[in-house]
């Protein structure tokens, strides 16, 4: 492969994808009990999920330049002419910019940094169009830009038990937070420009989750679409909006369901659930409608 695709831990990719198609994720840090520990590798979604449970403090930090440095080298060194570095949306955390830092130490003409600006399969699907592109021979500004459209036709909803953890982490506001805890509402949460922003109020969770399946389903539309469902800690939950969803889309090509990682799960907390929705799915790059320009890159 002459592309490299590298990417972070927050893209909680299925099972064995990252492997087949020869990513490269860079663990983003979660810090429990002020102990250390590496995104999905030291600590998996249930330990956290306890540790949530019993109040214990967690907090998170982005991936250091010099971590993703040696990534890109490493990668470099293996025989890549190029790499191409799809990341986190850089309002949510610090690793886009560490891997611009780390990208001008190895080269800007040798790295290519995309800020999805999603997380979850909202980057997922963009890095896993633009491993597709790479296997296919593209070039690292092609690759580069499938990502970026991949990732800007992506539709990101969440639902969650409460909005305490948003808050404790600064991705939503505290007054927000506040009014949502005294009136009871189980808030429908969306991705806009790289940010967690309210979609709808309810005021129960079964409410929530079947307002975000009717979103889902007419984002979707008629034509192809590939969806994702992420939970944590609530499988069961996260299989029935799977099932609904095989069931209302009528050009589904692929359901993925993975439960996110610490990093995430730190601020959406237990029984969270998540859909992502790439309508059209992913292109393959002899049919895609590039845009002229990329306006989500720079390397």
């Amino acid at each position: 492969m002459a592309v490299a695709v590298v990417t972070d831990s927050t893209t909680y990719l299925p099972a064995g994808l990252a492997q087949r198609h020869r990513i490269r994720v860079v663990p983003l840090h979660v810090l429990l009990d002020g102990s250390s520990r590496l995104d999905v590798i030291d600590l998996g979604p249930a330990e956290l999920a306890e540790a949530m449970h019993r109040k214990r403090p967690v907090s998170t930090s982005m991936a250091t330049p010099h971590e993703l440095s040696v990534v890109y080298r490493r990668a470099l060194h293996d025989g890549a002419t190029a790499v191409v570095s799809v990341h986190i949306s850089s309002k949510l955390s610090g690793t886009y910019e560490s891997a611009l830092s780390a990208a001008q130490e190895v080269g800007s003409n040798l790295v290519h940094v995309v800020d999805s600006g999603s997380a979850g399969m909202g980057l997922g699907f963009a890095v896993l169009a633009a491993a597709q592109a790479a296997e296919q021979g593209a070039d690292p500004f092609t690759v580069a830009q499938v990502a970026a459209d991949t990732a800007a036709r992506t539709r990101t909803m969440l639902c969650v038990e409460t909005l305490e953890w948003l808050r404790r982490g600064g991705r939503i506001g505290a007054a927000q937070a506040l009014l949502g805890t005294a009136l009871a509402i189980k808030p429908l949460l969306h991705v806009v420009d790289g940010r967690i922003v309210p979609l709808e109020k309810v005021r129960t969770m079964g409410r929530a989750v079947a307002r975000m399946v009717d979103h889902a389903v007419e984002i979707a539309g008629s034509g192809p679409a590939d969806v994702a469902v992420h939970h944590l800690g609530a499988p069961d939950r996260a299989a029935e909006i799977a099932e609904q969803l095989r069931r209302r889309v009528p050009g589904l090509r692929s359901c993925h369901i993975s439960e996110i990682g610490a990093v995430i799960g730190a601020h959406t907390g237990p029984g969270a659930v998540a859909v992502v929705v790439l309508p059209g799915g992913i292109t393959p790059v002899s049919t895609a409608p590039w845009r002229s320009g990329v306006d989500l890159f720079r390397g």
